[in-house]
């Protein structure tokens, strides 16, 4: 059973912009009730860190980094069928899970300079056969600090990236010459809704000054044929996304809702 099959218009858009909008690929329900589990989570409040995205002053990034599938509902997100077999039409092959996180941008904390993913991660991988995916938990808007990207800028090349404070930002230089030549776009959604983007495809966003929050996924794969250029494999790379269906996503997200809520009995 094929879920959300991309039309070929949104196939040469990805191609050609470097990103694509899936709207409502989960329904409200359903991330209503894992946005109850991600804020009411003590393990994920316990595992989230504050990234400081900037030399000198700036507001801190709160996430929670996972390099493995769980047993868990956002784990259970990110092996949708619904979310991967998309990329899966976008790359002609299926896909492995590299990493995933859970962004917390609450009122009053940071964002990102601009960067590409493969710019942190050529290192590992021989080509740039790289997505992530954004899932929207809360609305994402420009006043609560939405993603930025910038169309076309797959098609630059991996840019040179330097430290700047815990991330890496691409060549200041070389993005405000990409700036003015293509086009900003707000990646504005609605919660359950995703963003598909390249591994070559420029992003940033802006502090979260709203007094809205906009919490998020992001799920980065890569290619099934694309090579590990380091010597160790990591275990999670080994094989392709295990995915999931719909029943299953609805028995691993109601699992972590007990768990939650068994969590907030004990105290």
């Amino acid at each position: 059973m094929s879920y959300r099959v991309l039309s070929a218009q949104q196939i040469e858009q990805f191609e050609e912009d470097g990103f694509v909008i899936v709207e409502n690929l989960f329904s409200s329900a359903e991330i209503e009730r894992i946005l109850r589990i991600a804020r009411g989570d003590r393990q994920l409040a316990g595992d989230a860190k504050l990234n400081h995205n900037y030399e000198g002053q700036g507001l801190d990034t709160r996430l929670a980094y996972s390099p493995h599938f769980g047993d868990d509902a956002y784990s259970a997100v990110g092996r949708s069928r619904r979310l991967v077999e998309p990329m899966e039409q976008l790359f002609g092959e299926e896909m492995r899970h590299f990493y995933h996180l859970e962004t917390m941008k609450d009122p009053n904390t940071g964002g990102w300079q601009w960067h590409q993913d493969y710019g942190y991660h050529h290192r590992e991988f021989l080509y740039p056969d790289f997505i992530s995916v954004m899932v929207a938990l809360d609305p994402a808007t420009r006043a609560n600090g939405c993603l930025r990207v910038v169309r076309g800028s797959n098609r630059l090349g991996r840019l040179d990236h330097q430290s700047s404070g815990s991330q890496l930002a691409a060549d200041p230089q070389r993005v405000e010459i990409a700036l003015q030549h293509l086009e900003e776009v707000h990646g504005e959604m609605a919660p359950g809704s995703a963003l598909y983007f390249h591994g070559n495809t420029l992003h940033a966003s802006d502090p979260n000054t709203s007094s809205q929050p906009r919490w998020a996924f992001i799920f980065a794969y890569v290619a099934a044929s694309n090579f590990y250029v380091l010597p160790q494999l990591p275990d999670s790379l080994r094989e392709p996304v295990d995915k999931c269906d719909d029943a299953k996503l609805e028995e691993l997200t109601q699992r972590h809702w007990e768990k939650v809520q068994a969590q907030a009995q004990v105290s």
